[in-house]
């Protein structure tokens, strides 16, 4: 009888557990679907499954204080440790019934893989094949010529040096002349989703619940991946690395939320960012999103024509000089390092089996998105509201 009800358990134990290893499978079915048709891609899923997923699971994070993601990073080895050591003393010690508990341990692990890959696929690269946001801001992206994008560069460096002359005057910066943000990274991180609030106003897009940035508490080791945030789909969280220079913490925030609304590419969410700063009220949030895109689209310049680039470098007020160089300067000393360059190598991958054939280039791809609303606006574009 006794042996009859234990079978019965087990039998029970495997029924209740085995759905699980569904979640995959379903998952790649899934991300097939929406890899074949972008109406599919958007409508049931971006805006469907993810939208519902992204919504109910950030109200619940958002309620915890401190990052789920680096909590789990961080402990997630010492318990994953542990439950080995565990089950290797009890396989030991009890003989009996070794075949069903090594069973039992395989298929939790199935499960926990099933899990882990369904929330990463629905919940991240699905995303990857929706519209592109060029399509509901109306917005053709074509290429520019040199004389584009250097009259782009002189109309971004003409108006960050603005705002940044005015921070300037309002003492907002340390003693070495590099600006210094007047708000906590709390109060930054409300600004950046009520600037969320301003953008959808005028694209409905983004409409939606934007939960406060997370902020990583060892954000000094996050530098050593030169990493400024990440956006976690199993927790949906928008995590922010805040050691960074002052000047690119807003941006990098803006661009981490943009991930929640569904727009996982790179190029994409900083040009969303870069919108969702000029958005706000805050000239200091303005100024993180202005020197995000004269960053990139200055680089773009270098590579087409260095002495067009050094021209626009005219224009640069020494404020947006210093913060610049400050930013050089931090990112300097880790560079090239073993953390650093395996860091990058693994986010390249990562990009580029998730249709980003530029890997980590495409990043600075957001300067495509901005000419193209120069194109259509001019100037009026990079001004603020």
């Amino acid at each position: 009888m006794e042996r009859a009800e234990e079978a019965g358990r087990k039998r029970l134990f495997r029924l209740k557990r085995l759905w699980l290893l569904l979640l995959l499978p379903a998952a790649l079915l899934s991300l097939f679907a929406a890899s074949r048709s972008q109406e599919v891609a958007e409508h049931v899923f971006a805006r469907g499954i993810f939208a519902a997923l992204s919504w109910g699971m950030a109200h619940i994070t958002s309620l915890i204080p401190f990052s789920l993601m680096e909590f789990g990073i961080t402990v997630l080895p010492f318990a994953l440790l542990f439950l080995l050591v565990r089950f290797i003393i009890r396989l030991v010690r009890k003989r009996e019934d070794r075949a069903f508990r090594l069973a039992k341990a395989f298929i939790n692990l199935g499960c926990v893989v099933s899990i882990a890959a369904f929330l990463l696929l629905i919940g991240c690269s699905i995303n990857y094949y929706r519209y592109p946001v060029s399509r509901y801001l109306e917005l053709t992206v074509e290429p520019a010529s040199k004389e584009e994008l250097y009259g782009l560069v002189r109309a971004l460096a003409a108006e960050t040096s603005r705002v940044r002359d005015g921070l300037e005057q309002k003492g907002l910066e340390d003693e070495n002349g590099v600006f210094l943000l007047s708000v906590s990274e709390r109060e930054l991180g409300q600004e950046a989703v009520t600037a969320f609030g301003r953008l959808a106003e005028t694209y409905p897009i983004f409409r939606g619940y934007y939960p406060q940035p997370k902020h990583i508490f060892f954000s000094r080791t996050m530098s050593r991946t030169e990493l400024t945030g990440i956006f976690c789909p199993f927790t949906m969280e928008a995590n922010v690395n805040t050691d960074v220079p002052d000047y690119s913490l807003g941006s990098t925030m803006c661009h981490e939320l943009a991930h929640l609304k569904g727009f996982i590419r790179e190029d994409e969410a900083n040009y969303i960012a870069f919108l969702a700063c000029m958005a706000s009220d805050s000239d200091e949030l303005r100024y993180s999103g202005l020197m995000e895109a004269l960053v990139l689209a200055g680089n773009a310049l270098y590579r087409k024509d260095a002495d067009l680039y050094f021209e626009a470098r005219r224009l640069y007020s020494e404020g947006v000089s210093r913060d610049l160089q400050a930013n050089s300067e931090y990112w300097k000393q880790f560079e090239n390092t073993v953390i650093s360059n395996t860091a990058e190598k693994l986010n390249d991958t990562y990009l580029k089996a998730n249709n980003q054939e530029d890997g980590v280039q495409s990043y600075g791809r957001m300067v495509d998105l901005l000419l193209a609303q120069y194109r259509r606006d001019g100037e009026a574009c990079v001004q603020s509201r």
